[in-house]
């Protein structure tokens, strides 16, 4: 199988002001003059890590890597204002623009599947392919799957689940969201960093094939979790701004576009569902359905992930 490249650090960063109030941090890595990629990472509001530069050639990659608005380094921290499925597509676009590239690779897994399907639909004449992991496509169902009461999700990590649910008084759970939004977004700081916690301690454990029910997960750190819970409540509670199905409904605008699709069967978070919906709607992409959870560091998704962008590189370098 497969493994992620060695690790390697930037050799540019920038600092790109976006409009009056964001400023994205951005980094370049690999071969100044390799095959253009973006890597678009979850969330919302994940921010990057230093693996999501592992899954390209750096010999053969011009690797741009971001943190979305309000996440990781870019500024302001959590910052909802301008915050929107469609600013971001934009920022993508001003990115390319400010690093002058004329066409490249587009990688997203989770919510960033969701993004990169909304970025290459709205400027299909900039995509040259398509790399796409553990699909989210923003609609109810999948809303309700993970974080309501009934969704489906509780019924498989029952005991992390009762620790989310534990953190709201019963008489609020008939909308958890809601109920996490009103503590995410409260005055008292320490309930705000209590409810992110809580949040993100139910999210980032349940990533793995292999489930540790008391494992922290991938977002102890309190700012990360912070960015991770207020943007995702933020976007869920607006439907991710999307039209109901409109990324299904997109598809012949993209259809021409190289892509592949690698999703775990045993993703809780992104159920397989979704990837079938998805290639079904898109038969000409590449479906990988692989023995893997949700995390993009499963080996199953690694080995496929390294693989399509290997050839990729085959391809057009």
């Amino acid at each position: 199988m497969r493994q992620l490249y060695p690790e390697i650090e930037p050799y540019l960063t920038h600092r790109i002001a976006v409009d009056a109030i964001h400023t994205l941090h951005v980094e370049e890595c690999g071969n100044p003059d390799g095959l253009p990629v973006i890597f678009l990472h979850g969330g919302p509001g994940a921010g990057l890590s230093a693996y999501h530069r592992r899954f390209f050639d750096p010999a053969r990659y011009r690797i741009v890597l971001f943190d979305q608005r309000g996440a990781g380094q870019s500024t302001p921290f959590a910052e909802l204002t301008d915050n929107t499925t469609w600013h971001l597509v934009a920022d993508i676009e001003a990115i390319r623009e400010r690093l002058d590239i004329e066409r490249w690779v587009v990688f997203g897994g989770s919510w960033g599947s969701t993004l990169a399907l909304a970025y290459a639909q709205t400027h299909p004449e900039r995509v040259l392919a398509l790399v796409l992991r553990g699909i989210f496509l923003g609609r109810p169902s999948e809303l309700r799957w993970f974080n309501e009461v009934g969704g489906g999700a509780a019924q498989i990590f029952p005991e992390r689940w009762a620790r989310f649910l534990d953190f709201i008084p019963p008489e609020e759970r008939g909308s958890m969201l809601d109920a996490y939004w009103r503590r995410l977004t409260g005055n008292d700081e320490a309930t705000r960093i209590a409810a992110a916690k809580a949040w993100s301690a139910w999210e980032g454990g349940s990533t793995t094939l292999l489930h540790d029910p008391d494992g922290g997960g991938d977002f102890e750190d309190p700012h990360k979790a912070v960015s991770l819970a207020v943007m995702e409540a933020h976007y869920f509670r607006h439907a991710i701004f999307l039209e109901p199905d409109q990324l299904l409904h997109g598809i012949d605008r993209i259809r021409h576009i190289p892509a592949t699709i690698v999703q775990g069967r045993y993703d809780i978070i992104c159920p397989v569902k979704s990837a079938y919906d998805l290639s079904q709607a898109w038969p000409e992409a590449d479906l990988h359905i692989v023995l893997a959870g949700h995390s993009a560091a499963d080996p199953a998704i690694v080995d496929q992930l390294v693989q399509a962008t290997d050839r990729l590189a085959d391809r057009y370098v």
